[in-house]
This record gives structure tokens, C-alpha cells and sequence, in this order.
């Protein structure tokens, strides 16, 4: 099993960190992984992207073309990155800024409302946990329950407060995949 994800946003809206955790959780399940974090130099508010590839076989280079799974965060994103998911491939899209039709039939689009949704349990930010939630569900790549661990590995202890919120977060967007 190999699968490999590109997730792209603008900075500061946990896109690095997402595919951080991603990577995390992989390794805490003993798989092979890679983290490639790209961002403009604006970081806050530029262009943020970052690819990860989780395997149980060794993993030739970090670098992907065409990814199986892409989670989309915003409208720019969407317009760049669109195209590259691979033919069967997971596009999961960010549909409280994303509100363009479908483009393409060879590709199964996940409708998540994430903000919408982070807005509802009360903290904008944890927008990139709900997506996360509707990726894991969907795809069942890594557990949720690596990705907890994880994030109780990357958070600095004055954030620990903060993880029972992107734990609800998680299960909020997992539930989307549910409906």
C-alpha cells in the first residue's frame, strides 16, 4: 500500500501542519513516510502546499505529480492544483471557500464544508482537522487515533488545551463522509 496526498492552501490555514501530522501518525504506525512542505514567502496569507506519502514499502523520492488524494482549502488552490489528482484519484474540497462545479468526471470530489463547520464548534482553526476527518473516513490511510497521538506529539504543551477541540474536529469531518 502506498497512497499519496498533496494538500494546499494559503498560510495560516494549517495546511503544513496537517500533512505534518500525517506524516506523524504513519510513522507511529510503523509505515514508511515522506513530508514536503512548498510555501511562498508570504507564509501567512501566500501560497502553502505540502505532499505526503505514507507507504508499507520503501518510498523512491518525495516528490508527486499526480496524487491520489488532494485536500483543497481554498478558491487559488483549487484553480492550481486541481488538475493534478491522479484519474480515480480523492479530491477533497474546502466548500465554504470553494464554491466552483466540477470540472471533471475521472475523479471522485468530496464536498466538505469545513469552515462552516470549524465556525460551528467555535473555532475557525480547527478548519484543517475537519478536513482531515473527511480524509482519514474516506481513505482510512492512517487511524484517527494515530493522528490524536500525533497531534499530541507536534502541539507544544501550552496547545494541549486545544486537542480535545481538533479531536471533535476530526470526528466532525469524518462525519461528512458519513452523510
Amino acid at each position: 500500500m502506498q497512497h499519496d496526498v498533496m494538500i494546499a492552501g494559503f498560510g495560516g490555514q494549517g495546511v503544513l501542519l496537517t500533512g505534518k501530522m500525517l506524516a506523524y501518525a504513519g510513522m507511529l504506525e510503523s509505515k514508511n513516510v515522506t513530508w514536503f512542505p512548498s510555501y511562498g514567502a508570504e507564509i501567512r496569507g501566500g501560497t502553502a502546499n505540502c505532499t505526503v506519502i505514507i507507504s508499507n514499502s520503501e518510498i523512491g523520492s518525495p516528490v508527486v505529480q499526480n496524487p491520489a488524494s488532494m485536500l483543497i482549502f481554498n478558491d487559488a488552490s483549487y484553480r492550481k492544483f486541481e488538475t493534478r489528482v491522479r484519474p480515480g484519484g480523492y479530491l477533497f474540497l474546502n466548500t465554504s471557500l470553494v464554491q466552483d462545479p466540477a470540472t471533471r468526471s475521472d475523479i471522485q470530489r468530496v464536498e466538505v464544508p469545513a469552515n462552516d463547520i470549524a465556525e460551528s464548534l467555535g473555532d475557525i482553526r480547527t478548519a484543517n482537522m475537519v478536513m482531515l476527518g473527511a480524509f482519514l473516513k474516506k481513505t482510512g490511510v492512517v487511524s484517527m487515533e494515530s493522528v490524536v497521538k500525533a497531534l499530541k506529539m507536534i502541539l507544544p504543551p501550552r496547545r494541549h488545551a486545544l486537542i480535545a477541540m481538533n479531536e471533535q474536529a476530526l470526528q466532525s469531518g469524518a462525519r461528512v463522509c458519513d452523510a
